[in-house]
């Protein structure tokens, strides 16, 4: 055991790149989930992955080695490498867009884009982290290598979490109902119906949901279009959508209540189960397309104006 550890405190550099490597590449499975939108698909849409991950580590890993030699060409390796993690993020919003086109319920292109933005970013976390690791290892030894690891892997966690509607808006079950051909959500608008039989199942079938935003910012990210979809994508990929092709009287809605700020959801799901619904809405993650702080704008305007 002691001879082993003599060892990799002898081989500094070759310890530093298969520990940043190893630490990289683990970081960059932690980030790899396949969950109920199943994307990446498995195993094809993870092997992409996983191979991307393995080279962004590698380079993060050799980079410091060839610094601590004076090699200053390792910076041009990392600038082709973020060359090409741009053009990952192009791949899978083209391919996302693709798919989109066949969705029963769209994500919408603020969902796509904000996937994207997440796949690319994450192989900079694993360069990163593999970067972070060998600088550990050169600078003293294997065993902060270890530390420096550690340290990572809390980061990549903290960015696993993100923030959901949950965070900005308190979510509750609210009645579906129909005066004439006029559909209401609670007390917000929806829209008109003018089949009979589209009435039916609405009223037989529909869940109605109310989205009531904890403060003046949430107001406005609630509003976003493209955070309206994603909710409405989430809720539909949990719980099904009871619409075929063709059927835009039954596609899932969601409409703003214009005073208030409440945002009124009507869904069809072919399993019409409460609680998981309301898991499913909470659960939606907030898009950093649509996130909005006009109040903070405000309060440096009000500052701003004091101060002169």
């Amino acid at each position: 055991m002691s001879l082993t550890l003599g060892w990799l405190t002898e081989h500094k550099e070759l310890t530093g790149v298969v520990m940043g490597t190893a630490f990289g590449v683990t970081a960059r499975l932690l980030m790899l989930r396949s969950d109920y939108r199943q994307y990446p698909a498995y195993p094809h849409g993870k092997v992409i992955h996983i191979a991307l991950g393995i080279i962004a580590s590698a380079l993060g890993a050799v980079a410091v080695p060839a610094l601590y030699d004076k090699d200053y060409t390792a910076l041009t390796f990392l600038t082709l490498a973020a060359q090409q993690f741009r053009e990952v993020r192009n791949m899978e919003r083209g391919t996302l867009t693709a798919i989109d086109e066949l969705e029963l319920v769209p994500r919408g292109a603020a969902y796509i884009e904000g996937i994207s933005v997440v796949f690319e970013g994450r192989n900079y976390l694993s360069i990163f982290a593999a970067f972070l690791v060998s600088l550990a290892v050169m600078a003293t030894s294997w065993w902060g290598g270890l530390i420096a690891g550690a340290c990572c892997f809390a980061v990549v966690f903290r960015f696993m979490r993100g923030t959901t509607i949950a965070h900005i808006a308190h979510v509750e079950k609210a009645e579906v109902r129909l005066d004439g051909p006029d559909l209401y959500v609670g007390d917000v608008y929806i829209m008109n119906v003018g089949l009979d039989e589209n009435r039916e199942i609405i009223a037989n079938e529909g869940m109605g949901f109310i989205l009531t935003p904890k403060n003046d910012d949430a107001k406005v990210t609630l509003s976003n279009l493209g955070q309206r979809q994603a909710i409405l994508h989430d809720v539909s990929t949990r719980l099904g959508v009871l619409r075929d092709d063709g059927d835009p009287a039954l596609l899932p809605i969601g409409k703003l209540a214009l005073k208030s700020g409440k945002l009124g959801l009507l869904v069809l799901p072919r399993e019409k189960d409460q609680d998981k619904a309301y898991k499913a809405l909470t659960g939606v993650p907030l898009l950093e397309a649509a996130v909005r702080r006009p109040t903070k704008a405000n309060r440096k305007s009000t500052e701003g104006s004091a101060h002169g």
